[in-house]
């Protein structure tokens, strides 16, 4: 027994020293966090345009889509207010224009988009749902805002909570435009207003709710406000990389609205997507924060002769809602492409002249995001695109790679 004993005590000394001479494990990384496929829903899509939240399922987007932004609500004496609560909660929608079919009980549950929204949400437990606030018209009332920071985050939080509509939002945007800049409005809170009303909404809200904000991508704008520490409280910044050139209301020059890069001739070579994230990223905002923003709409101009851009033009082409603007869903079939400029497409028919990202130049935006290891990318607005989303699966597919 003595001899086994000594016999075993040995192979077990071996073994030990093998087991020692193996190379220790390698550390498991964390996969990246997935791409944020993100769109924007308007409330008063619902009206003239008919789009409704049921089109976001029947098209295909709602299972693209990683978030859907609800936009506007109010910013109103210094706080969060519905924007138009008819659309919002108290439109009854009929069976035809409900996510499942179903028409809303006469006198029970909640209605309009908001019930619509939770529907979707049953639906796709994947999706989160934000409230955004303000938008162009409506970013006056953040400087009355910014005075109070937290007072603005608590009644923000009082609402998104509201027993109501409990469960529907995931977290809140703010799209002011512009802090300490002018938009329709000029603000001068000071670069620090920004910052201070995310960082107030993520104390309010929690660590784990959604708080983004739609930014600026003008490189001077930028300058105006404290981007950097407005990173640190967001979930991601929403950069808005498009409408860089216009129409005018007289003659003007032809400019595609939405280029990722410069190109021979372009009026103003930093009004470009790929010089807006590169600005912002170097004001050291990591690049996992930064979603890039794709228009699905054309700005287009009248009485121009010249198919390649910086032609003459003598004002604004007419749209269905709106002088120099038009619905990609529209201008792929009254205006198709005739040729690609700084990784947009752009198009001459009639006299017209029209520039605005198609699925294929969608899809070389989101290899540009992808190359920079954006946190993915977004879409204003998602009642232009396609009856069966072409634009949102290029997002998707995209950034999928």
């Amino acid at each position: 027994m003595r001899v086994i004993s000594v016999v075993l005590a040995a192979v077990l000394l071996l073994v030990g020293a093998c087991d020692s001479e193996q190379p220790s494990p390698t550390p498991s990384v964390p996969p990246a966090p997935a791409a944020r496929v993100v769109g924007y829903f308007t409330d008063w899509g619902v009206y003239g345009r008919n789009f409704q939240v049921r089109n976001v399922e029947a098209s295909g987007a709602a299972g693209r889509l990683t978030h859907l932004l609800y936009a506007f609500g109010k910013v109103t004496g210094g706080g969060c207010a519905t924007g138009d609560k008819w659309a919002d909660y108290e439109k009854p929608i009929a069976a035809a224009d409900s996510v499942d079919g179903v028409a809303d009980a006469a006198g029970s549950g909640l209605r309009g988009n908001f019930g619509q929204l939770r529907k979707l949400k049953a639906r796709h437990p994947q999706l989160r749902v934000l409230w955004s606030f303000g938008g162009w018209t409506g970013s006056a009332g953040f400087t009355e805002a910014a005075r109070d920071p937290a007072a603005f985050a608590a009644s923000c939080r009082e609402l998104l909570t509201d027993e109501r509509w409990a469960g529907v939002f995931d977290g809140i945007d703010i799209d002011w435009e512009y802090p300490n800049a002018c938009g329709l409005v000029c603000d001068k809170s000071g670069a620090g207003a920004l910052p201070a009303l995310l960082s107030s909404l993520r104390a309010e809200l929690g660590p784990q709710a959604l708080v983004t904000a739609a930014v600026t991508a003008d490189e001077g704008k930028q300058k105006a406000t404290d981007y950097a520490s407005a990173a640190g409280s967001a979930s991601w910044l929403s950069v808005m990389t498009y409408d860089f050139f216009g129409t005018e209301d007289g003659p003007g020059q032809t400019a595609p609205h939405s280029p990722l890069t410069a190109y021979a001739g372009i009026p103003r070579p930093a009004s470009t997507t790929d010089a807006a994230i590169a600005n912002l990223l170097a004001l050291g905002i990591p690049s996992g924060k930064l979603l890039l923003g794709v228009g699905f709409y054309g700005r287009g101009w009248a009485g121009v002769s010249a198919p390649e851009p910086g032609g003459t033009a003598s004002g604004p082409a007419p749209g269905t809602y709106e002088k120099g603007l038009e619905d990609y869903a529209v201008l792929r079939q009254s205006c198709p492409p005739t040729g690609e400029v700084g990784g947009t497409a752009y198009a001459l028919c009639k006299g017209q002249w029209w520039s605005y990202d198609t699925p294929e130049t969608v899809k070389t935006k989101m290899a540009y995001a992808r190359s920079k290891q954006l946190g993915g990318a977004f879409a204003w607005e998602l009642s232009g695109d396609t009856e069966d989303a072409q634009l949102v699966t290029a997002m998707a597919t995209g950034l999928a790679g």
